[in-house]
């Protein structure tokens, strides 16, 4: 008989396993088989530095976290209302975050007396009592999928890493999922490997089939499909948004696009995802240093393209003298920094939000650049064509700042009208002036740009380069009236922008004497605080910059029309820093740097004490 199906809201689920468990896999087939059911969904997948971790260690789990909803949701969520555990490892670093009445599903087989030893367990956790607070399955999920998998062609090896399959049947079934992608991606993934492709479907088959017939879950759980706006929607990471969106750029500018890259975590997705779009006109470079990446891109600029350059901070610092030399070529440029906990190396996979003031001052001398930040995934194409838009418009090196978090993490992207997007086209130089030469500085009165004229172009020969350039000429200058003229106008440029840009929007109560402000990947989490505090009737409003340099020109009168401000910053409060002295207020920062997004819970304390 059909077991009964009980109704939720919404569910997050986190999958927890050794680094080669296929975790990451895992939760991606979940996700995207969720996605098109039509629930709203955010995931948060977290794992180790190392290629390979030392098996069952500790720093060697590999985490995936997908909420998902028949709602607008904002977060991965704070906690997973269920856990499921490969190993002893994955318990003990993630169980802490499980709520009590939680569910537990643990692989029964991994939990041996070397695999708990390496856990740091001197008692089994599944026998000690230790879990009493939780819903527990221990589930043989190894040795069922090996029993699964006994007359398929794969080696014991081969077989018992199917296991990931049978765990995430198992919720497909539990949680009403469809199989049919998933069997087709199998399919499709393992094409070449014909014994791997069936191993991974009879374990995924089997998983299901155990969730049906086993009486240790009584009944399923559906989540129905949230109430979106129409349109076509996919899911889409953070990095894929922000390739997308360069290549959008691409098309409205009718430029070329050129990406300058060296592989860095978190920010090789961008490269590998631009790779794919060769008909588009793309072209990537894989740079031997992340040097020659942005000169490479600074020279594709400087040729007549779209040159783009993508790092997290580490490659960022060295970018710096090529930026800095973009600033007086004044030439577009856009570099993306996906930021990660640092400083130096520090911890590659995890989040951050520590690059704001190196972007607006790491160079020498005066170098203003603009800086647009993106604040979620989905959001991500939107920031890319900005920052492109920026660029050209005012010849000018942008900075467009993502994160771990949103890069990685991923949600339901409305795939845009292609007709609304913004016509960024460019008018090169094609003619000398009036009086017969080229003059490679005089400047459009509205925006302060230059000309950009394509080398080759008859009758546009000049020069440029890192050395001072004299007003309207371009020729070489150690005049100093001439060098203080040029600082200011590029400073003025830039400040400019901000009557270019939408002022800031605030969502503002009646009566709220308290202002949340954030910026970057905190839009999620500072969504979902501000919610929770005005389901308790505290009246709190709540602004989010997309643009760090220069600010929407309301700003100040924003901040100023509230009697506390409070900036959640994963730094130690970089805007915070900005904000106080750039307006001469007297706000607070909310400061956490460990490596992961807020969480809703911890930000709406923070409110309620500041409210």
């Amino acid at each position: 008989m059909a077991k009964p199906v009980e109704q939720l809201d919404r569910v997050i689920i986190r999958f927890a396993g050794d680094s080669g468990d296929g975790m990451q896999l895992t939760g991606g087939r979940f996700t995207s088989e969720t996605a098109i059911l039509g629930n709203d969904l955010s995931t948060f997948p977290d794992f180790p530095a190392e290629i390979r971790a030392p098996a069952g260690s500790l720093p060697g789990v590999s985490g995936f976290q997908v909420h998902f909803a028949d709602h607008d949701i904002l977060t991965p969520g704070d906690q997973p209302n269920v856990l499921v555990a490969m190993n002893p490892a994955a318990l003990r670093t993630n169980v802490g975050d499980l709520p009590k009445g939680g569910t537990l599903i643990v692989d029964r087989d991994a939990f041996t007396d070397r695999n708990l030893t390496k856990a740091g367990y001197a008692t089994n956790p599944l026998e000690d009592g230790s879990l009493a607070d939780f819903q527990v399955h221990d589930v043989a999920l190894t040795s069922m999928t090996l029993d699964a998998l006994k007359d398929v062609d794969v080696t014991k090896r081969e077989a018992e890493r199917a296991k990931n399959m049978f765990a995430l049947g198992l919720m497909s079934w539990l949680y009403n999922r469809p199989t049919e992608g998933t069997i087709e991606f199998l399919a499709k993934k393992f094409a070449s490997k014909p014994a791997i492709a069936e191993a991974n479907t009879k374990a995924f088959q089997a998983g299901y089939a155990f969730g049906e017939t086993t009486e240790s879950f009584a009944v399923s759980y559906e989540v129905k499909p949230a109430k979106l706006k129409p349109g076509v929607y996919r899911n889409v990471t953070g990095n894929q948004a922000l390739a997308l969106g360069l290549v959008a750029a691409s098309v409205q500018s009718k430029l070329p696009l050129f990406l300058g890259a060296y592989p860095i975590t978190p920010a090789s997705g961008i490269l590998e995802e631009l790779a794919r779009y060769k008909e588009f006109g793309v072209r990537t470079f894989q740079a031997e240093d992340e040097i020659a990446a942005v000169g490479a891109a600074l020279g594709a600029s400087f040729g007549g393209a779209l040159g783009v350059s993508t790092s997290s901070g580490p490659g960022v610092v060295l970018k710096a003298e090529t930026i800095g030399l973009a600033v007086t070529l004044e030439l577009p440029l856009v570099i993306l920094d996906i930021q990660r906990a640092g400083p130096s190396t520090g911890m590659p996979t995890k989040p951050e939000q520590a690059d704001l003031l190196m972007v607006l001052y790491g160079r020498n001398a005066e170098s203003p650049i603009p800086v647009v930040a993106a604040a979620t995934p989905g959001g991500c194409f939107d920031a890319a064509i900005e920052a492109a838009r920026i660029a050209i418009k005012y010849r000018t090196p942008v900075f467009c700042l993502s994160d771990a978090y949103l890069a990685n993490g991923s949600e339901p992207w409305l795939i845009p009208d292609v007709a609304s997007l913004p016509d960024i086209s460019v008018d090169f130089a094609t003619e000398p002036n009036a009086d017969g030469a080229f003059m490679p500085y005089l400047r459009d009165e509205a925006t302060l740009a230059r000309p950009w004229a394509v080398p080759g172009t008859p009758g546009l020969e000049h020069r440029i380069g890192g050395l001072e350039k004299a007003d309207v000429t371009g020729n070489v200058s150690y005049d100093p009236d001439n060098h203080d003229y040029m600082v200011r106008i590029r400073a003025q440029k830039v400040a400019g922008i901000a009557a270019d840009i939408p002022e800031l929007e605030v969502d503002h109560e009646d009566g709220a004497r308290l202002l949340v402000l954030g910026w970057g990947g905190t839009a999620g989490p500072i969504g979902a605080a501000v919610r929770r505090v005005r389901e308790q009737r505290i009246k709190v409003a709540a602004a989010h910059l997309h643009h760090l340099n220069p600010f929407p020109r309301n700003t100040g009168d924003v901040l100023r029309a509230y009697e506390r401000v409070l900036i959640p910053e994963m730094n130690l409060g970089q805007l915070l820093r900005l904000v106080r002295a750039e307006f001469l207020v007297d706000a607070v920062g909310y400061n956490r740097v460990r490596g992961l997004p807020f969480r809703s819970a911890e930000l709406a304390e923070a409110i309620v004490v500041m409210a």
